[in-house]
């Protein structure tokens, strides 16, 4: 099982040159991390309209990644003021 979670709004983002490159953007549901991966190359070409899409997956996936990275933090050892 991995530990990551991709965003599922990009299933159908496609590489509009040859239709069979894909993005993913996932979140490390452990750490926090976000992960961008472009499968099957090293670059993609994106139409305007899905180059948003991968840009709001971005956000989701860094929102996400902070909610988990601040719970799996150590609480704070400091003791508040007198």
């Amino acid at each position: 099982m991995s530990a990551f979670g991709s965003d599922p709004a990009l299933d159908d983002v496609r590489d509009v040159e040859d239709g069979q490159t894909e993005v993913d953007v996932a979140t490390n549901l452990l750490t926090g991390t976000v992960r961008l991966s472009i499968l099957w190359t090293q670059e993609i070409m994106l139409s305007p309209d899905d180059a948003e899409e991968v840009a709001r997956a971005l956000q989701r996936a860094a929102a996400q990644g902070r909610t988990i990275a601040t719970s799996t933090q150590p609480e704070s050892t400091q003791h508040p003021p007198e």
